[in-house]
């Protein structure tokens, strides 16, 4: 693969070539590639969650105003405007934070569980056997996203970059860079 120094990014940047972002345990000579990350149509379930939820309690209110005095409806509001201000962060933290990493020499996976805990697989791309891209279904079609797995030698954890834009040509890179 040419190293193109050109740089892209694409549906809100969950598919980026040549990014200019830095890893703690970046090499001297080793370019970021690819970052990739779920593409922004599988955010839509909790978005419109949080859309229903913010409905929802506005429709509520119409009976809580019935039961309940002005300043326990008032409690009430606040505490669940912050349940589901905390359900959107959650969840942008986590599509924001998940991200596959493609560089010249190694394939990173960044899952991030929690705001406590966030697990990094790395692979070198010469331990890399098989690479896998899945994609099915209308919407994944459509929208060009699915799955990639890595698989490695040896005991070794797999990679899976899940619901990513543009999996066949994340799975080109990296088959060409293992090829080299």
């Amino acid at each position: 693969m040419e190293n193109n120094t050109n740089q892209s990014h694409q549906l809100l940047h969950s598919y980026c070539l040549n990014p200019e972002v830095k890893l703690d345990t970046q090499g001297l000579n080793e370019p970021i590639l690819v970052v990739v990350r779920s593409h922004p149509f599988t955010q839509l379930p909790w978005i419109f969650n949080s859309v229903f939820l913010f409905i929802l309690l506005i429709t509520l209110n119409i009976l809580l105003f019935s039961i309940f005095s002005t300043a326990q409806v008032i409690f009430i509001n606040t505490f669940s405007i912050i349940l589901i201000l905390s359900y959107i962060w959650f969840n942008i933290l986590d599509w924001f934070f998940n991200v596959g990493i493609v560089t010249n020499e190694r394939i990173i996976d960044v899952d991030f569980m929690n705001v406590l805990y966030k697990e990094v697989t790395e692979a070198r791309l010469d331990k890399v056997e098989d690479i896998t891209s899945k994609s099915g279904g209308f919407f994944e079609s459509f929208f060009d996203y699915g799955d990639v797995f890595i698989q490695t030698a040896g005991s070794a954890v797999h990679i899976e970059f899940m619901n990513i834009s543009k999996p066949s040509d994340v799975v080109r890179i990296i088959s060409d860079l293992v090829g080299k």
